[in-house]
């Protein structure tokens, strides 16, 4: 199969151009770095040549609403338009679990966010979103974001994190599938409090830093409820644990 990653060379995009090309796929890594700017539509058209299908695992630097939704705007009008000028049969984007709830929250980027997926869904292409719950890769940013001298103050919400490669092969299961014109939620087998889950990561790594649930935390500027980076029933459970992604990972 013939596949474009928009994104390619990022940490999802990487580990899926390798996993999509061990399982035969002809796959174009497309980002800034390979020439391809899905923003300015720089070498697009010839990166999305051919392709049966489009992954846009790119993601903004901006976490502000306007410079995100620009971004985001722009981008996926690209893919889309350049896209069914090139015949790509299926789009697929990777989002967040609870996007929606962020967005109302009045969260900037989430806003941004659900945007790009409304461009999607009223776009007309066969689609698929895949939503994923927070990388186990982010854990250590999160937690030194969130520190104030010794401390680490962290939002009290509940997570469900799932690692990276985790994210990826969903990604590639969904990108060879058929378009399935909604969203697929993807999540770790646990479920965590920031601040132990933070705790955790920062023994492993002998930092003696405290760690403090803070309940008037944002996540990327939204104010949120316990449960809402929660994914629903019909979730589909990563197989990597957070101790077993550590204990490779470092």
């Amino acid at each position: 199969m013939n596949i474009t990653v928009v994104g390619g060379t990022g940490l999802i995009g990487t580990l899926l151009v390798a996993h999509l090309r061990r399982e035969g796929h002809q796959v174009v890594s497309a980002a800034r770095a390979t020439g391809v700017n899905s923003y300015t539509a720089e070498g697009l058209p010839e990166a999305l040549d051919g392709a049966q299908a489009v992954v846009d695992v790119s993601n903004s630097s901006y976490i502000d609403e306007a410079a995100a939704r620009e971004f985001f705007y722009v981008s996926t009008m690209n893919l889309l338009s350049y896209g069914a000028a090139a015949g790509v049969a299926h789009h697929v984007a990777l989002s967040v679990v609870g996007t929606d709830r962020l967005a109302r929250a009045e969260g900037g980027y989430f806003q941004a966010k659900a945007e790009q997926e409304r461009l999607i869904v009223g776009s007309g292409a066969a689609f698929t979103l895949v939503h994923a719950t927070q990388f186990f890769e982010f854990v250590r940013s999160i937690t030194d974001a969130a520190t104030r001298g010794p401390v680490a103050r962290v939002a009290a919400a509940r997570i469900q994190p799932m690692a990276a490669r985790d994210v990826a092969a969903a990604v590639a299961v969904a990108a060879t599938g058929a378009p399935q014109g909604g969203i697929v939620e993807h999540a770790g087998p646990e479920v965590f409090e920031p601040r132990a889950l933070a705790e955790r990561e920062l023994l492993h790594r002998r930092d003696d830093r405290q760690v403090e649930a803070d309940p008037l935390g944002t996540y990327f500027g939204a104010r949120i409820g316990r449960d809402d980076l929660l994914p629903g029933a019909g979730v589909r459970i990563a197989p990597t644990r957070f101790d077993d992604w550590l204990a490779s990972s470092h």
